[in-house]
């Protein structure tokens, strides 16, 4: 059904998949790094139990595991050593072991984790550094999801998609083993992440790392960044520690290395910014909500320290009385900055709208939807988090928006609508 007069929604569900795994560590007690040959763990036993296999049955219960993943594009071999490669100490009591021994000990201390069991949505798409092979007139886009598996922990993950000249939408569907990028570098609380280069985008997954980021990474709102000629894909997102949120930034050239990094400033310590996709002024310019009800625009020369800034958007109408934010990074048209936001009515009812800011003030709201442009429908209300639609950012394709946007925190889709149409809905209200 679609659930807006305005836009045209595309027959695409993204739904969560539990057959879709990780596979992480698995620390039953005592780390194996804590091998202690006097007073022994459980670790230490499960050890001592494998590396006493003779080689055939070891072999026997690897083929096994190998044989429950018969996926041709998994690399469980090289997780096992890995794995395997973290625990070194747990092998320093024993005179010999095989290779499958040592595959066998990494593969015990990891297990599957279904990292969208729950929920797959808040989506934000841009366009695919890599355009090659793309018939003429079309795009290549990434989306990038919130996945939501045990205990609620959100991780972010990845499709591939094209659209058409026509506006025909296709994603290309994803393997069921995805994979944990490798931390090169960690400071802090930024991180450097790498994925091997032979893996699908589709097999990545950002899982929480630091302590800030422990219980999820959500809602990451990417945009392609264009300075001096360059393009780099920065998100925004929340890092939730279980108690405390703030505001965290995600850099990438190629979606295959990533810097991740905690934003600073009396701003970063809520939720919901979104980086505009070019600097203003010379200065960086970001959409933001500190006060928990209204958006503002901010400043920063650093791109990491965000301080207060001025209000642009309160609620107005309706079904905004609660509250409004952002749903993702600003589009620049010749128009203006259109601005996709979210409106929280009665029942905390989620609903999409939009704002048109002027190109040389964003401060400056120069037309807004009076009513929203996309709602939950009866149909589709129920769902991990009933009554909402979302999103984390929209895309400009030739004259088309390209909305993606999430149905009761549960699952995705997505609708398009075009340019000077959605224009002139937003002019017939001027700010």
């Amino acid at each position: 059904m679609n659930q807006s007069p305005f836009f045209n929604r595309h027959p695409l569900y993204l739904r969560p998949d539990p057959s879709r795994v990780i596979v992480r560590a698995f620390r039953p007690a005592i780390e194996p790094r804590d091998y202690n040959p006097v007073d022994t763990t459980r670790a230490n036993h499960i050890v001592d139990r494998v590396l006493a296999l003779d080689e055939t049955e070891a072999q026997a219960v690897l083929a096994s595991v190998l044989d429950n993943f018969n996926d041709p594009q998994r690399n469980l071999l090289e997780i096992f050593e890995q794995r395997a490669a973290e625990m070194e100490l747990v092998f320093a009591g024993h005179a010999a072991f095989s290779a499958t021994q040592r595959s066998l000990v990494g593969a015990y201390f990891l297990h599957e984790y279904s990292f969208e069991a729950a929920a797959l949505f808040n989506p934000s798409i841009v366009p695919h550094p890599d355009q090659s092979g793309v018939e003429p007139g079309s795009l290549r886009f990434i989306l990038s999801l919130r996945a939501v598996g045990e205990g609620h922990i959100s991780s972010l993950t990845f499709r591939r998609g094209t659209i058409s000249g026509e506006g025909e939408i296709s994603i290309e569907p994803p393997v069921r083993l995805a994979c944990l990028p490798h931390i090169s570098r960690r400071i802090g609380d930024s991180v450097d992440l790498a994925f091997a280069a032979d893996t699908n985008i589709s097999q990545r997954v950002i899982f929480p790392i630091t302590e800030a980021q422990s219980n999820g990474i959500e809602d990451a709102r990417f945009v392609a960044f264009r300075d001096r000629g360059r393009t780099t894909y920065f998100a925004t997102y929340t890092a939730y520690s279980g108690r405390a949120i703030r505001s965290e930034l995600i850099e990438t050239r190629d979606f295959q290395s990533f810097r991740l990094m905690p934003l600073k400033g009396a701003a970063a310590v809520n939720k919901g910014m979104a980086l505009f996709p070019r600097k203003i002024g010379g200065r960086f310019a970001m959409i933001a909500r500190y006060d928990n009800e209204s958006l503002h625009l901010i400043y920063s020369d650093d791109l990491l320290e965000w301080g207060l800034g001025t209000p642009i958007l309160r609620p107005e109408y309706p079904w905004e009385f609660v509250q409004i934010g952002n749903c993702g990074s600003p589009i620049e048209l010749d128009e203006g900055w259109l601005l996709f936001t979210h409106g929280v009515g009665p029942i905390r009812r989620y609903s999409i709208g939009a704002v048109l800011l002027d190109k040389e003030d964003p401060s400056r709201v120069i037309g807004r939807a009076r009513v929203p442009l996309v709602q939950p429908e009866r149909s589709e209300r129920e769902g991990y988090v009933p009554n909402v639609v979302y999103s984390c950012g929209a895309m400009k394709f030739g004259d088309r928006i390209v909305l993606p946007y999430a149905i009761s925190d549960t699952f995705s889709t997505i609708a398009t609508v075009k340019v000077d149409k959605l224009v002139g809905i937003l002019m017939q209200s001027p700010g």
